[in-house]
């Protein structure tokens, strides 16, 4: 009986390749797994797709409540945003689909798993160490780690060869991964920094701001304990409000992003990512959390949001540092509850009002009208002690020297004549 393999299967141009590729080197049949995150994609013509190009069968499994569940809404809460940019799409997709592949596996009684991600980026980090979590056992199959095949001109003519139909044209072979948060964008004119990307012929989600609408938009945004709930009063499942939102933020040109990142494996990269919803919802809960968090609480948070965002980038998702993260960032979501106002307006997004039950706001005190809870006069003895060390060090310093003078370095004197 020949060996089973099962394949991350995208029907993009990468997974095209890879199933003959598979069964040109290996004695195997070829189980593809299509996991839909929420992608645009017709499944039928993909898995018509992967059955002609010599797979024994093809699955496609719909995790898009998982994954906005239990992978996007512990990102959005920490509001985990990656080298201060990027919103993590792909990043909070692959631990998913990893765990989606080794069920497959599992079921299908297969000796490895295969996937399509390069040798020189994140995704096999993601998927290989996400397989390991699950399925330590499993032999882990990277075609781009082992093949001679150099880049996706040589996968085209690869597949021009065996009359196989490409599932893209040459003069928009961009590195394309999208799913219900994002769309992520590599290649072509991106790989020069110095290269301005070009949005008209790339971007499949957003318009370019110069082209969205001269009215902004306003959107209201609820939440319930840092979890989106609510899209303009209307009460709403997590999958249908992003799909509302990308098309909303996405009609406006908000959340377009050019990175040039970090790898995990040490280069940097360039990428053009589109999260219009995402870009929203981020947003929108930070601007909530200003309004209910304490000062110490949320400056912490921050802390913990970098880190959350490295691990997450990093593939760690199956971890005890993971999980631990987001422990303490579920405790400080809490009081995470209210409603925020939002305006969207070619390419921007700005805050339009917020409100919360658990508001720390307070008119009393923070307006310029002397309230009962705030007497100015006390503020001199709390800047007094607050800056007690500023005092005792000046006091230290000799009798009428400047701290701005150093020893030594006298200003010069005139000449006398």
């Amino acid at each position: 009986m020949k060996k089973k393999i099962v394949l991350a299967y995208s029907g993009g141009l990468d997974t095209t390749v890879i199933i003959p590729w598979l069964k040109e080197h290996y004695d195997c049949d070829i189980v593809a797994v299509c996991v839909d995150v929420g992608q645009e994609a017709d499944w039928k013509s993909i898995k018509e797709r992967a059955l002609k190009t010599g797979a024994l069968s093809c699955h496609v499994a719909d995790v898009k409540k998982e994954f906005v569940e239990d992978f996007l809404w512990p990102a959005l809460k920490a509001n985990a945003l990656y080298e201060d940019k990027y919103l993590l799409g792909t990043s909070t997709a692959r631990p998913l689909i990893a765990k989606v592949l080794v069920d497959y596996a599992r079921k299908e009684k297969a000796a490895a798993i295969a996937h399509g991600a390069t040798g020189k980026g994140n995704d096999q980090v993601r998927f290989d160490l996400g397989i390991m979590a699950f399925a330590p056992d499993l032999e882990i199959i990277a075609p781009w780690r082992i093949w001679d095949i150099k880049s996706r001109e040589e996968e085209i003519r690869y597949l021009e060869e065996r009359k196989i139909p490409a599932p893209m044209k040459k003069s928009d072979s961009y590195s394309r991964d999208d799913n219900l948060w994002h769309i992520s964008h590599e290649g072509l004119e991106l790989e020069d920094p110095r290269n301005e990307p070009s949005l008209n012929r790339m971007l499949k989600m957003t318009v370019p701001p110069e082209k969205a609408p001269n009215k902004p938009e306003y959107v209201e945004v609820g939440f319930e304990k840092g979890i989106p709930v609510t899209l303009n009063g209307k009460k709403m499942d997590g999958v249908a409000l992003i799909q509302s939102l990308n098309k909303t933020g996405g009609a406006h040109g908000v959340g377009l992003v050019d990175l040039v990142e970090n790898r995990v494996v040490g280069m940097k990269s360039r990428g053009v990512y589109e999260t219009p919803g995402g870009s929203i919802l981020y947003y929108a809960h930070q601007e909530l959390e200003h309004l209910c968090l304490d000062r110490q609480t949320y400056a912490f948070k921050q802390q913990v949001s970098q880190k959350m965002a490295e691990v997450i980038y990093g593939g760690l998702w199956f971890t005890p540092l993971r999980e631990a993260l987001s422990a303490f960032v579920d405790s400080t979501q809490k009081t995470v509850t209210g409603t925020v106002r939002l305006k969207l307006y070619k390419g921007s997004i700005s805050s339009a009002g917020a409100e919360s039950p658990y508001s720390l706001y307070n008119a009393s005190i923070a307006s310029f009208t002397t309230g009962e809870l705030y007497n100015h006069a006390d503020a001199r003895g709390f800047i007094r002690l607050y800056g007690l060390p500023v005092l005792v060090r000046a006091l230290m310093q000799p009798a009428g020297q400047s701290r701005s003078v150093k020893k030594g370095r006298n200003p010069p004197t005139r000449a006398k004549t």
